[in-house]
């Protein structure tokens, strides 16, 4: 792992919603995995933009962006759980990582924040 472990935790949701969403067979189920897909990589890919981030404001916002997707990410996995689209197993792996992810970025937006206040 790198230094950074939400960057690496996002990374490894990211995989894991793929993989989930190509394993999917159930039929009618494109507009679930669709939803999915795009909540669970956009995750990871604002946690990734927000390391190159022009302020600490557009930081903040960029954290801001994935815990909204990964609060919709938990949305799509468990309509998906629930209409027996996923297995058990791997609706709690992705729910778990899903829900680590989710409390580092609150911990993280907390702790800018609270930085970008001292500032001023």
């Amino acid at each position: 792992m790198s230094e950074n472990k939400l960057i690496d935790l996002s990374f490894e949701f990211a995989v894991a919603v793929v993989n989930l969403v190509d394993g999917v067979t159930a039929s009618k189920s494109s507009y679930m995995t669709d939803q999915l897909a795009r909540a669970g990589t956009s995750v990871g890919a604002n946690i990734h933009e927000a390391q190159y981030a022009q302020s600490k404001k557009d930081f903040i916002a960029k954290l801001e962006i994935a815990l909204k997707e990964s609060n919709e990410t938990s949305y799509w996995l468990k309509l998906m759980y629930e209409t027996k689209r996923i297995d058990a197993a791997t609706y709690q792996y992705t729910k778990n990582l899903c829900g680590n992810i989710r409390r580092l970025l609150i911990a993280s937006c907390r702790t800018a924040k609270e930085n970008s206040n001292d500032k001023k």
